[in-house]
């Protein structure tokens, strides 16, 4: 009579638990996705701002090289 108790169904629990992970792993799916987009985007705005100062850099050396060969 002790061992005669029906094992409890538990399977809706775990479906529920296969589908809070998929959720919180398709979330951090969704986040890396979106964090490697932004880097990417960062880079290319940086990679934008360095050429550009590398450019004002070689006007500012064009206009100072004649007053340096001149002063000598």
């Amino acid at each position: 009579m002790f061992f005669q108790e029906v094992t409890p169904d538990t399977s809706s629990y775990m479906i529920a638990g296969f589908a809070i992970t998929f959720l919180v792993l398709a979330a951090y799916v969704a986040s890396l996705y979106l964090r490697d987009r932004n880097l990417k985007q960062d880079i290319d705005t940086l990679t934008e701002l360095q050429k550009a100062a590398e450019a004002e850099n070689l006007k500012m050396d064009k206009k100072r090289a004649p007053k340096k060969n001149a002063e000598k």
